[in-house]
């Protein structure tokens, strides 16, 4: 793991077309902009896991997985 120190207004960048710039920093939190082609998919840890977990329970196709398949989406949705 690769460990930076940047502050506000400082960015980094990752794989020449990626770059990630410190927005501001209160309260332990960052806030983060990313700025990245349309093709390369950024989410959340937390969002990533649960698009995870939906590909899985999708792909081994039981009705118990797909029903919690469509919760997973229709939980996200409400969120958004």
């Amino acid at each position: 793991m690769l460990i930076l120190s940047r502050k506000p207004g400082q960015s980094l960048v990752i794989a020449g077309n990626i770059r990630v710039k410190v927005l501001d920093s209160e309260g332990g939190r960052v806030r983060l902009g990313i700025d990245a082609p349309a093709e390369v998919e950024v989410h959340r840890e937390e969002i990533f896991a649960m698009i995870s977990e939906a590909n899985v329970m999708a792909a081994t196709g039981t009705p118990a997985d797909l029903d919690r398949v469509d919760e997973l989406i229709k939980g996200q949705k409400k969120k958004s």
